[in-house]
């Protein structure tokens, strides 16, 4: 089985109550990003999963699943999920797909609001440019909410600007946004009921 790793400080969530609990999750095997609204980010991952025989492939992929999962709890508002890159390539893709899915899966099935993201959406959010280069994304979290740690990770980086789009879907954004960042959020087919 290949060993998690976690790139991140493992900081306790805030006080209950303070804002509403929003993550932002940017899917990787290897370096999955995960945002919290109470101010922590960390990325979790595994390497060589797409190399593993299939049975240990697909528990390697449950256990990645377990470990993102747990990171955020049946508690939560909202989650906010990087929709899949369908025009990406490279390997991986069928992988990456079944841990996407099990992912949502499992939040579902605990009632907690999801809702994607289109990669352009979210980069437009970030920096006002929906085909912003991820190091302009990173830069533009760095900037504008600097609480988060993403030490330059863009998968970190993704999450924050993801997270922070719920906030502010929810009316408790993490800052003054431009209307041309903030039309992003028209675009996101939110949730009907998100109880905060």
């Amino acid at each position: 089985m290949t060993a998690l790793t976690s790139a991140g400080p493992d900081l306790p969530p805030g006080p209950a109550g303070t804002t509403p609990r929003v993550y932002g999750l940017d899917l990787s095997l290897t370096g999955t990003g995960i945002a919290s609204s109470s101010g922590w980010c960390d990325v979790i991952g595994a390497g060589g999963i797409t190399t593993l025989p299939l049975a240990e492939r697909d528990a390697a992929i449950q256990h990645l699943t377990n470990g993102i999962v747990d990171f955020i709890g049946p508690d939560a508002h909202l989650v906010v999920i990087e929709a899949p890159a369908y025009s990406r390539r490279g390997g991986g893709a069928h992988e990456r797909a079944g841990l996407w899915w099990r992912v949502v899966h499992r939040l579902l099935a605990w009632e907690v609001p999801v809702v994607e993201v289109l990669p352009n959406l979210r980069s437009a959010y970030a920096t006002g440019k929906a085909r912003a280069a991820k190091t302009e994304v990173v830069d533009a979290v760095a900037r504008r909410w600097p609480t988060w740690q993403t030490a330059g990770n863009d998968n970190a980086a993704d999450a924050v600007a993801l997270m922070a789009m719920g906030l502010d879907h929810l009316g408790a954004p993490l800052c003054p946004m431009p209307v041309k960042h903030r039309d992003a959020l028209a675009k996101v087919a939110w949730p009907e009921a998100v109880a905060v």
